[in-house]
């Protein structure tokens, strides 16, 4: 089960959020966001916890939203998975295909 927590604390590690959830059960991976492509590299405020079993992840959610780890209360939530966009129909934008979004001139005669 992949899990979202947000409103994270700059300060915690992802050491710190594995030892929180590992109470709960096997914890696979921890990942907290940051800022590596700007090259800042500062934490983003969330994070990623992969756990093996659905029924540990509910339970560790459940018992963990809300809680204030430095000073911060998380918000956690079960994490949606990526969308393959496969149903979606594709995005064409040539010239033809553009929608037609002329304006018209309103003239307004004084009488």
């Amino acid at each position: 089960m992949n899990i979202y927590i947000g409103n994270l604390s700059f300060e915690v590690t992802e050491d710190e959020l594995r030892e929180e959830f590992a109470a709960f059960g096997e914890v696979i991976s921890v990942t907290i966001m940051n800022d590596k492509y700007i090259g800042s590299g500062q934490a983003r405020g969330y994070g990623f916890v992969e756990m093996t079993l659905k029924s540990e992840g509910t339970v560790a959610i459940s018992n963990l939203n809300g809680k204030k780890l430095k000073n911060m209360a998380v918000n956690i939530i079960e994490a949606l998975p990526l969308s393959d966009k496969r149903g979606l129909p594709p995005i064409s934008i040539r010239a033809g295909n553009r929608p037609s979004k002329s304006r018209q001139r309103v003239h307004q005669t004084a009488w």
